[in-house]
């Protein structure tokens, strides 16, 4: 494993625990303490394979680094956010602004490592190439998973890369309930679940952008979700 893998937060002790659990598992690991030392290091040089953000860094905060990598020379940049406030408000503004999924303070080390792993592998993800696999269609909802463009009625809309995963997923296998854990492996890749509020915040971004489509993610009390015209 030769991904390089930047880890930006305030606190020292954090970093050294990442560091050390990243590169038990094969990862080349940076680590800056402010998001402007952040910026710098990603406007010189290689840039990493994957970012571990923290949202509350003093001065340059990690909304705004999000931001900037996401209207930048690397908008492609996975990111992985850490944040304090299990405030789904605060998580779903990070997920808006680009980033592909967040971890809540205090965390599992082996669980941030299991999710670095499984972003990375979905990121490098060689796309379906057949037709059938290629475009989804639900009432006016078209998905074209090889463009990975979504349009209602006609209109093009933007999704974040994790949003198009989650809809795609469930527009595969439409009507049907997944529940988080399977969402969480098919979506997220993970082999260690974890907490799975991860998927609630990310269908609460996505239901924001589908109220106009003719299909909605509908919530199955205690298994999951579906969607379903």
């Amino acid at each position: 494993m030769n991904e390089t893998v930047l880890v930006v937060d305030d606190q020292h002790n954090i970093r050294s625990l990442l560091r050390m659990y990243l590169e038990q598992e094969g990862f080349r690991v940076e680590d800056v303490g402010d998001g402007e030392s952040a910026l710098r290091r990603l406007s010189t040089g290689a840039p990493p394979d994957l970012l571990i953000l923290d949202l509350m860094l003093p001065g340059v905060d990690g909304w705004e680094v999000c931001r900037r990598v996401r209207a930048g020379d690397h908008a492609d940049l996975p990111i992985l956010m850490l944040t304090a406030r299990d405030d789904d408000v605060d998580k779903i503004v990070g997920l808006e602004l680009g980033a592909d999924d967040y971890v809540t303070k205090p965390f599992n080390p082996r669980e941030v490592v299991a999710r670095v792993k499984a972003i990375l592998r979905r990121t490098n993800r060689v796309a379906p190439t057949t037709a059938t696999e290629a475009l989804l269609q639900v009432g006016n909802l078209e998905i074209d998973v090889q463009r990975r463009e979504v349009r209602i009625g006609g209109e093009t809309m933007e999704l974040r890369r994790k949003e198009f995963d989650l809809l795609s997923t469930l527009a595969e296998q439409v009507e049907i309930v997944l529940s988080r854990e399977q969402l969480l492996e098919q979506v997220w890749g993970y082999d260690f679940y974890g907490q799975t509020r991860t998927v609630d915040v990310h269908i609460a971004a996505l239901r924001r952008k589908l109220q106009h489509a003719d299909a909605k993610i509908e919530t199955v009390t205690g298994i999951g979700y579906r969607l379903a015209l």
